[in-house]
C-alpha cells in the first residue's frame, strides 16, 4: 500500500491521500450486547437476534473527524465494533464493503494499521505513564531507541500528558487516564484511530480538551478518526468536520456538519437559534418512548427522514469540506501524509519478550508488590512460629506437632499465594487480552513464559528467606544433614508456590472479579490439599470404600510434597525415637519399645510415617520413592505451565473473552 500517492479522486476534484468508506453495510445478531449472551442461552436458542444496522455508508478522509452519534439501542456501537472487527465471528452476518483505501479493511490490516480505544482501558498498575508508553512502544515498533524516545516525547506533548510523566497510572485523574488511553494507541501512529465515548464521565472543559487534541492529531498528521458520543456538547462542533446519525440501525443523516444544518433546514427541520445542533438532531433521530402514540408518531417520523437521506442524501455523504493545505482549484499545498509507524513492521520476538518481562517485573518493583510477592510470606511464617513455639520438643505429642506444621506450611504458601497472585495479575490479564486479540501484539505461549520468569525472582527470595528462617528458629529437624534438608524443605515449598500461582493464572483465564478468582482457587486448592497432604487421614484407618482417594492421590501436587516433606522430617529422626508422653498434669511418662493405646501412639518416626502412607519406609526403596516423589512435584509445575498456555491460547466464547475487555 504506497501512503505517498492518493487513491482516488473524489468528484470534487480534491485529492484524498487515506479514505475509511463504507459500502451498503447491513450487521444481524444478537440484539443484546455480547457479554450478555451466555452459552446456556445459546444451547437453549433463547438469544434473539435481529437486524441492527441497516444499509450504513459514508466516507471519512485524511484529517477529518467524524462522530457516530445516536441514542442507546441506536447501533452506533456495534457499528465501531464491526469496523474495529471487535465482534465475534459467530455474533451473526454481515453484508457490504468496508474499504480502507479502496482495500477490505480485514482483521489483520486493523491491527497492523488501526488502532481502538475502548471505553474502559486497563492499565498496569505501579507504572508511571511514561513507563507505559515505553513498554507500548517497545512492543509495537519497530525502530530505534532514538526515534522511540522522541516518539515518547512527541506524544506526551499532544496529549498534554508531559507534566505527569512520572506519576504512578493509579494515580491519574479521569480526564489523565483518558489521555493515557488515547496515547497508548497514538503512540503506534495508527492510520484510522477509532475511539468509543472518549469524553464518557468527563467535565464539559476536559471533554472538550480531549476533542480538540484528537481534532488537532487529525489535521496536523493527516489520519482518519471516528469516534461515538452520548452526549455531544455544542463546544466540540467546530472539531467535528462529519457526523453519523443513526437510529435503530438506519442512517438519519451522514456528512459534513457544515451542510448538516442546510440539510435538515431543507427538509423542513431547522435548528433553533442558541440551540445545540448535534443534540438537536440526536434528539430528533432519537424515538420517543414516552407514551404509545408518540412511539408510533416518532418512528414514522424517523422512517421518513430515512427514507428522504437514502433518496437526497448522496451530495452530502460524498461532499469532501475545505481544509487547511487545499485551495480553491483543489491543489495540494501542503505535504502528504507521512507514512504510518506501523507500516514498518513489528519488533522481533526477543524484543517483545523483554519488553514484557520488563513491564512485568517494574510493576513488582512498587512498594505494595514487594511487600505483597516478598514481606507476605516471612510475615506468616513468623506468626506460625510464635504460634508453634516451644511445641516441637521431642514428646509424643510432637509428631501430630510437626506433621500439621508441614501442613500449615503448605497450606500458607499456596493460599497466600493464590490471593497476591489473583490481585496482582489481573492488570496484566487484561492487558493480554486487549494486545493479544485486539492488537495481535504476542500470544499467549510468551505471555504465560514471561510472567512465570518475571515471577521467579519474587518466589526464589520470599520462599528461601521465609522457609530458611522458620526451619531453623522453629525448631524441626537438625542434624548432620540440616543444610540438604533445609534445601529440600524450600524447594519444596517453591513448587507449591510456583503451582498455586499458576493455578490462580489459569482460573483467572475464566474469571474477571480478582476476588472471585482468589476464593475459586483457594476453594480448589484447599480440597487438594485436604485430600493430597495425608495429615487428617491414615491410610491404615482408609476402608476399601475409600481407597480411590489414594489413587486420585497420584495426580495431586500435595500427595508428593506433603510425603516429600514429613520423609525430610521423620524418616530415622533419632530425636524421636520412643520419646516420652506428657500428661495433662505435666507428668512425663517414658515409653517401652513398643506401641501403648491412649499414651505411646508411636515407637518412632519411621513408624509415624507407616501409618500415613502406603509407600515402602525402609531402605532401600525409602530412597527411590523419596527423590521420584521429590521430582514429581517439580514435574506439576511444569504441567501447570504447559495448561496456562493451552488455556490463553485456545479460543474461549465470546461471552468470556468479552468481561476482560469492554
Amino acid at each position: 500500500m504506497n501512503y505517498h500517492h492518493t487513491n482516488g479522486v473524489h468528484p470534487t476534484g480534491v485529492e484524498s491521500y487515506h479514505m475509511l468508506e463504507l459500502i451498503s453495510v447491513s450487521h444481524s445478531g444478537p440484539i443484546v450486547p455480547t457479554n450478555q449472551v451466555t452459552c446456556c442461552s445459546k444451547l437453549t436458542g433463547s438469544v434473539v437476534n435481529g437486524l441492527i444496522l441497516k444499509d450504513v455508508s459514508f466516507e471519512l478522509h485524511s484529517g477529518e473527524v467524524m462522530a457516530i452519534l445516536g441514542s442507546k439501542g441506536s447501533g452506533k456501537k456495534a457499528l465501531i465494533d464491526l469496523i474495529g472487527h471487535r465482534l465475534p465471528t459467530s455474533s451473526g452476518q454481515t453484508k457490504g464493503q468496508i474499504l480502507l483505501n479502496d482495500v477490505p479493511l480485514t482483521l489483520r490490516l486493523f491491527q497492523e494499521q488501526c488502532g481502538f480505544v475502548s471505553r474502559r482501558t486497563e492499565f498496569i498498575s505501579g507504572l508511571t505513564v511514561r513507563q507505559m508508553l515505553y513498554y507500548t512502544s517497545r512492543m509495537t515498533l519497530k525502530t530505534t531507541n532514538s526515534i522511540r524516545r522522541q516518539r515518547i516525547k512527541q506524544i506526551l506533548g499532544d496529549v498534554t500528558l508531559t507534566l505527569v510523566q512520572n506519576l504512578k497510572v493509579d494515580l491519574l485523574n479521569a480526564s489523565e487516564r483518558t489521555r493515557l488511553a488515547i496515547a497508548l494507541q497514538l503512540i503506534r501512529d495508527p492510520l484510522l484511530f477509532i475511539l468509543d465515548d472518549p469524553t464518557a464521565d468527563l467535565d464539559p472543559l476536559n471533554a472538550y480538551f480531549v476533542v480538540s487534541i484528537l481534532s488537532n492529531h487529525a489535521k496536523r498528521y493527516g489520519r482518519i478518526l471516528l469516534l461515538t458520543m452520548d452526549k455531544p456538547r455544542s463546544d466540540i462542533f467546530p472539531f467535528l468536520d462529519r457526523v453519523t446519525y443513526l437510529c435503530l440501525g438506519d442512517v438519519v443523516y451522514t456528512g459534513s456538519t457544515r451542510m448538516m444544518m442546510d440539510y435538515f433546514r431543507s427538509i423542513g427541520f431547522p435548528c433553533p437559534e442558541l440551540e445545540n445542533p448535534l443534540m438537536y438532531y440526536l434528539c430528533l433521530s432519537t424515538v420517543d418512548r414516552r407514551s404509545r402514540d408518540k412511539f408510533i408518531e416518532s418512528s414514522a417520523q424517523i422512517a421518513a427522514l430515512v427514507d428522504k437521506f437514502k433518496l437526497e442524501g448522496q451530495e452530502y455523504r460524498k461532499y469532501v469540506p475545505q481544509m487547511n493545505g487545499v485551495n480553491g482549484n483543489g491543489m495540494i499545498m501542503n505535504h502528504p501524509p507521512s507514512i504510518p509507524l506501523t507500516a514498518y513492521g513489528k519488533p522481533s520476538c526477543i524484543s517483545m519478550a523483554t519488553a514484557l518481562m520488563g513491564r512485568q517485573f517494574s510493576s513488582s518493583m512498587t512498594p505494595g508488590n514487594l511487600f505483597k510477592k516478598i514481606l507476605l510470606l516471612p510475615i506468616f511464617f513468623t506468626f506460625l512460629y510464635f504460634f508453634t513455639f516451644p511445641k516441637l520438643d521431642p514428646q509424643q505429642q510432637a509428631f501430630q506437632t510437626r506433621s500439621g506444621l508441614i501442613f500449615n506450611c503448605l497450606a500458607g504458601v499456596s493460599f497466600l499465594t493464590a490471593a497476591v497472585t489473583a490481585y496482582t495479575f489481573v492488570c496484566h490479564r487484561n492487558r493480554f487480552y486487549e494486545e493479544s486479540s485486539r492488537m495481535s501484539l504476542y500470544r499467549g505461549p510468551l505471555f504465560v513464559f514471561t510472567t512465570a520468569l518475571s515471577a521467579i525472582p519474587f518466589s526464589v527470595v520470599t520462599v528461601t528467606v521465609a522457609g530458611t528462617l522458620f526451619y531453623y528458629v522453629s525448631g524441626m529437624r537438625m542434624d548432620q544433614h540440616m543444610g540438604e534438608r533445609i534445601v529440600i524443605f524450600c524447594s519444596i515449598l517453591w513448587a507449591v508456590h510456583t503451582f498455586a500461582e499458576q493455578h490462580t493464572v489459569a482460573v483467572m483465564c475464566f474469571v474477571k472479579k480478582p476476588f472471585t478468582a482468589a476464593v475459586t482457587s483457594l476453594t480448589l486448592l484447599m480440597l487438594y490439599l485436604i485430600l493430597g497432604n495425608g495429615t487428617f487421614r491414615s491410610n491404615l484407618a482408609m476402608s476399601p470404600d475409600t481407597k480411590w482417594m489414594e489413587y486420585l492421590n497420584y495426580a495431586n501436587i500435595y500427595y508428593y510434597s506433603g510425603w516429600t516433606l514429613h520423609f525430610n522430617e521423620f524418616q530415622m529422626n533419632e530425636v524421636l525415637d520412643r520419646t516420652p508422653s506428657v500428661t495433662e498434669n505435666d507428668v512425663i511418662l517414658s515409653c517401652p519399645p513398643n506401641v501403648v493405646p491412649g499414651r505411646c501412639m508411636f515407637v518412632n518416626g519411621t513408624h509415624f510415617l507407616s501409618q500415613r502412607y502406603s509407600q515402602g519406609v525402609n531402605w532401600p526403596e525409602f530412597s527411590i520413592n523419596f527423590w521420584r516423589n521429590f521430582a514429581l512435584s517439580f514435574v506439576f509445575v511444569v504441567t501447570s505451565y504447559a495448561m496456562n498456555v493451552i488455556f490463553y491460547v485456545a479460543p474461549l466464547p465470546a461471552s468470556f473473552k468479552s468481561k476482560f475487555r469492554d
